[in-house]
């Protein structure tokens, strides 16, 4: 996956928006003004940090340890930081990428959620 690939796939979730909060270098994508990926889309090597189910969270880095890691800056807990790289498939990381937006967008008001039109799609 490439940085443009990534950057892709976040923004094409709806409601999705790129903002720049902290600096210019990193992406902030963010649903209803709450963060689901922020990636530093120009390093090498290219990695996002996304939102996860805590048991989800561990199971996945420990299927991937060298490309999965606790959220870098961010609530180990909720958060992996995911090296994108030939580790972990394009398909698993576009649905972690999937699974992060579901949980920020579960968690707000269901007004918001309709406003996104919103369905919850299991990603097995």
């Amino acid at each position: 996956m490439t940085p443009h690939e990534l950057r892709a796939a976040c923004l094409v979730m709806p409601g999705a928006r790129e903002e720049f909060p902290f600096d210019e270098a990193n992406s902030v994508f963010k649903v209803a003004g709450k963060l689901f990926a922020i990636s530093r889309l120009d390093a090498e090597p290219l990695r996002v940090s996304l939102k996860c189910e805590p048991d989800l969270a561990v199971s996945l880095r420990t299927s991937f340890p060298t490309a999965v890691l606790p959220g870098y800056h961010l609530n180990k807990r909720h958060w992996n930081t995911v090296v994108v790289n030939d580790v972990v498939p394009d398909q698993h990381v576009q649905d972690m990428i999937e699974d992060s937006y579901d949980l920020v967008v579960a968690g707000l008001p269901r007004r918001e959620r309709d406003k996104l039109h919103w369905l919850k799609i299991s990603h097995g």
